[in-house]
């Protein structure tokens, strides 16, 4: 069996009055992602474990920030895309694993519905998505609320009769 392996890692500068989408949702809160597209970290950091696993290029390069069509893009379309190629390459997501790192607000409220957009887009079972959200205990960028960070890991399995 060939199994994938992939790590995705993402950041983004938290500003005033820009809207706060985490794993497809919005989050209300007075602070938002500054990016060229809706900002969501955590779809952003899986997209980059999902392309890395199969060996594809990265999000940066699949989806530049310096192409209009991708100005303000809802990240779950980028997401969509990304299940696209990777089953374009005959790999089948087997689970993923996103640990969120933000002071504020508490993710906890909100879990269950960034669980059910993730699953919806990659048409997982619940069962093989997980999601953790931490403080940074008030240290460095997150900490003082300057930022948030995301760092996903994924399997994939290769289908074995389209295996090259």
């Amino acid at each position: 069996m060939d199994v994938r392996i992939g790590f995705g890692y993402d950041s983004h500068q938290l500003a005033e009055n820009i809207s706060l989408f985490l794993g497809g949702v919005q989050i209300p809160h007075a602070k938002g992602c500054v990016a060229h597209s809706d900002g969501d970290v955590l779809i952003h950091a899986l997209c980059d474990a999902l392309l890395g696993a199969a060996a594809l290029p990265d999000i940066g390069s699949q989806f530049p920030d310096n192409n209009p069509d991708f100005k303000n893009i809802d990240s779950k379309i980028l997401l969509s895309r990304v299940v696209e190629l990777i089953e374009n390459e005959n790999f089948t997501i087997n689970n993923i694993d996103i640990t969120l790192l933000v002071e504020k607000p508490k993710i906890a409220p909100y879990r269950e519905q960034i669980v059910r957009s993730l699953q919806t887009i990659l048409k997982l079972d619940l069962n093989r998505i997980s999601l953790k959200a931490k403080t940074n205990e008030k240290m460095g960028f997150v900490g003082r609320e300057e930022g948030v960070v995301a760092y996903a890991v994924v399997t994939l399995i290769k289908n074995e009769r389209e295996r090259k």
